[in-house]
């Protein structure tokens, strides 16, 4: 399969590629590096981006990004950061991107644990987390061409446990291959809609 992966140099994204591209075609997008860059919070830079690519069978998101912070310090505008990459980023992925895939192709998104379980100074990633659940779930009904559209939600992950886990307190640090095979379950799977939660 030729496969996209935006955020592929990322810490979970490096990961995911390094499995992927054993057996595909595997090209990586990023803000700053990679065959071609993206910023996701800007759809004409996705519309570049995927014209750049050409055709694709899959298409995987592990980028995005949202404001940590104290509900009572959050500004609109630090509530807008969520909204334009990780959310609607993702969600342009998808309208823009069915058009560069293949009959039968997949688009993978990423979320998190917080849209289930959500910790303090996440009000604005929980909220984006959840939204991106909703819109997997709503657009599997009306999207055509046989594509198949779901959501990689994972817990805390190994290589970032020593980073956030004073956020976490009590949370199991998630293996680095269940967080791959869940993507691997998405792209080589028949799930559609599915949110693939990874959180023990």
């Amino acid at each position: 399969m030729r496969i996209l992966i935006i955020g592929g140099k990322g810490t979970i994204g490096s990961v995911v590629t390094s499995h992927f591209e054993k057996t595909n075609d595997v090209l990586i997008a990023g803000r700053t590096s990679g065959d071609v860059t993206v910023d996701i919070a800007d759809s004409k830079s996705i519309k570049a981006m995927f014209e750049k690519m050409g055709k694709l069978d899959a298409i995987i998101c592990i980028a995005g990004e949202a404001k940590w912070g104290d509900f009572d310090d959050l500004t609109e505008e630090d509530y807008y950061v969520g909204l334009k990459s990780k959310l609607m980023g993702q969600v342009n992925l998808v309208r823009i991107g069915q058009n560069y895939l293949t009959a039968n192709g997949s688009i993978t998104l990423s979320t998190g644990i917080l849209a289930d379980d959500p910790v303090v100074k996440t009000t604005s990633a929980a909220m984006v987390n959840g939204a991106i659940h909703s819109f997997v779930k709503a657009v599997n009904l009306e999207i055509r061409n046989g594509i198949r559209v779901n959501v990689v939600s994972s817990g805390m992950v190994e290589a970032a446990y020593d980073k956030y886990k004073d956020y976490f307190p009590g949370h199991n640090p998630i293996p680095m291959t269940k967080v791959v095979n869940a993507y691997v379950r998405s792209v080589n799977g028949k799930g559609e809609g599915e949110i693939i939660r990874i959180y023990d």
